[in-house]
């Protein structure tokens, strides 16, 4: 195997293939000319002409004025219940501590004195009942009176229509790049670009925005962690490491091996990003595999692709474990308090949610060896390799492979302190991205890499392939495709008696196990979260089920297997040059099923033990 062929994922070197091409393609025309279906025309309504019938409304009932009569401080009023109608959250006492850092993460103008004079009014001339059904009243007019049917003004008509319009597109380029991503019909990367260019081609982005959305903080993330990873390899950082995991295995098989891959990985999340461990680890993946084939004599493609896959979903296994463990955690705690004043504690969070990774490890362990059938199943003589080439350096840490491994605990510690620690200290909120390529940069500076390296270990295919998943998670929220999506299948699954009990958990469980294919997981939970835990509280008002559906929530938005842009662990090991998109497929369809079965038994049998203090029983 050359080098050459190491560093290229399958597909780099293709050509289009038009006969497969013409599916997806004609699956986007057809969305894209065809009229707009009723229920996508009826959230094209809500999220264009809502928030101003919403508005509308607050500013007739509280002040008898239209929004345009009204001063500085109702309008300021108007536009934080406005914004709370959109997150549903119907929490008085959330609402009461949103301050000026909440109005400007959500773009609404304030100045001191006019939320103060905000909290004043809400106090004292509404109070706690009545500002909770204000807010629901609210939520009536944006997703029930307001109909498309019920437009007057031609245009907010042409609004509608146009949001109708550029909804369905979404869901076109949505099934574009599943299709796409399925046949492999082009290569990745420039499944990435045609995101972005059919989004400009909609409308739904200018040209400003669209660009810049390739280049997020999670895209610099991505990039700086295969740099890391690059400098791993050179330094031999990777072959240390995998000798402190295998080297005292007395029997290095590739079941244990596989095991110990997920074990070490999986409770980590806890503490450590899913990205930056599955950039850590990949480099002792390939040195494994590497060595392994070495000592074999021929290529072993399965036995790559197992190591890899097993890192990849390892690294996607955890993260709920903790609400530090991931963002999508914090988002819905967040929501649950903001929405009905429902707090879980970081304490309760780990109890609850910890029996999920138990169980979910030897699964995913089964489901690898089952699926991967490799020549090579002793990995003796990869550990003897590994082994000899630490022992030239006589046992001992050169100076290089220090230097790595001290950067990256540094960028490591960055990573856990920047949203905090640093920002206190310096004042400004760098974002992991940029500690990532800061780290990078350490490298060159320290002469441990030079840019040649980052060059040829980098697949920037990946890089682009990742930020492409970013501006496709953008296009389904902006667009109301995600709420969509959310709402067709509670529409579905009522059919068949699913919005009630452990039925209404599963539900929720299968639409943001479904969404989060197609977009990160706090995004994911950011569209779907408040659909779900509003199917909860009009079910099963004031009980176990809010905070079930919360964490259920945040746990299956994890449930990312099977496509190549569902996380940053798939895009990283994308990268090794082992792996093609179906395979991806291969263990994450039956461990989507497989966890989701761990899921609901821990809901269905576990938390009903312990239930909820001050919160009802719903399965009474």
């Amino acid at each position: 195997m050359t080098d050459k062929q190491k560093q290229k994922p399958t597909g780099y070197d293709k050509y289009i293939n038009w006969k497969l091409f013409a599916i997806p393609l004609v699956f986007l025309i057809i969305m894209w000319i065809i009229p707009v279906p009723s229920s996508m025309q009826d959230v094209g309504v809500e999220y264009a002409v809502g928030p101003k019938m919403v508005q509308k409304y607050y500013a007739k009932t509280l002040f008898n004025l239209e929004p345009d009569e009204c001063v500085q401080w109702q309008m300021l009023l108007i536009r934080m219940l406005d914004t709370s109608v959109a997150q549903s959250s119907i929490s008085y006492k959330t609402f009461m501590k949103n301050d000026q850092k909440w109005c400007d993460k959500n773009k609404i103008p304030v100045t001191a004195r006019h939320l103060d004079q905000v909290r004043e009014y809400v106090e004292q001339q509404i109070g706690k009942e009545k500002f909770e059904e204000l807010i629901r009243a609210g939520i009536k007019v944006r997703t029930e009176t307001t109909t498309f049917e019920s437009l007057t003004n031609e245009r907010d008509i042409a609004k509608a229509k146009k949001a109708g319009k550029q909804l369905a597109i979404a869901i076109g380029i949505a099934g574009f790049v599943i299709l796409n991503f399925i046949t492999e019909a082009m290569p990745l990367p420039v499944v990435s670009f045609c995101i972005g260019l059919l989004a400009l081609m909609a409308g739904i982005f200018d040209r400003e925005l669209m660009p810049s959305l390739y280049w997020s903080d999670a895209t610099w993330f991505i990039m700086g962690s295969l740099m890391f990873a690059g400098a791993f390899v050179k330094t031999g950082v990777d072959r240390r490491i995998a000798m402190m995991m295998f080297g005292k295995l007395k029997n290095p098989s590739l079941k244990w091996v596989t095991l110990v891959i997920i074990l070490v990985i999986s409770p980590l999340t806890m503490f450590m990003s899913d990205h930056a461990l599955a950039a850590m680890f990949l480099p002792i993946g390939i040195a494994m595999y590497s060595t392994a084939v070495m000592d074999f004599g021929r290529d072993d493609k399965e036995l790559a692709k197992m190591l890899m896959i097993c890192i990849g979903m390892a690294a996607n296994l955890g993260g709920s474990l903790a609400p530090s463990g991931a963002a999508r955690n914090i988002i819905m705690m967040s929501y649950t308090e903001g929405m009905y004043g429902v707090v879980i504690g970081f304490g309760q969070w780990c109890m609850y949610c910890m029996p999920f990774l138990i169980l979910a490890m030897p699964a995913l362990w089964v489901l690898i060896n089952w699926r991967f059938k490799p020549e090579i199943t002793n990995l003796s003589a990869a550990v003897s390799v590994v082994r000899r080439e630490v022992e030239k350096t006589g046992g001992k840490w050169t100076r290089d492979q220090k230097v790595a491994l001290i950067i990256f605990l540094c960028t490591l510690f960055g990573w856990i302190t920047e949203s905090n620690l640093i920002l206190k200290l310096t004042g400004i909120r760098f974002g992991i991205g940029a500690i990532t390529v800061l780290g990078a940069v350490a490298y060159i500076l320290a002469g441990v890499v030079n840019w040649r390296d980052y060059q040829t270990r980098v697949d920037w295919g990946v890089v682009w392939l990742y930020a492409g998943a970013i501006i496709f998670g953008a296009l389904l929220i902006k667009t109301g495709a995600a709420y969509w999506l959310a709402r067709s299948i509670v529409g579905i699954t009522a059919n068949f008696g699913l919005d009630k009990g452990i039925g209404l958990l599963l539900t929720g469980n299968i639409i943001v196990g479904l969404v989060t294919q197609l977009m990160a997981d706090g995004p994911a939970c950011a569209a779907v979260g408040p659909v779900t835990l509003a199917m909860a509280g009009l079910q099963h008002p004031g009980s176990w089920m809010i905070p079930f559906t919360a964490m259920s929530t945040a746990i299956a938005s994890s449930f990312a297997y099977m496509l190549v842009i569902g996380t940053p662990p798939n895009a990283i090991i994308y990268s090794s040059g082992y792996l093609e998109a179906k395979d991806y497929l291969r263990v994450g369809v039956p461990l989507w099923f497989v966890n989701m079965g761990i899921l609901m038994l821990m809901t269905a049998v576990y938390w009903p033990l312990l239930g909820f203090a001050g919160l009802s029983n719903p399965f009474n």
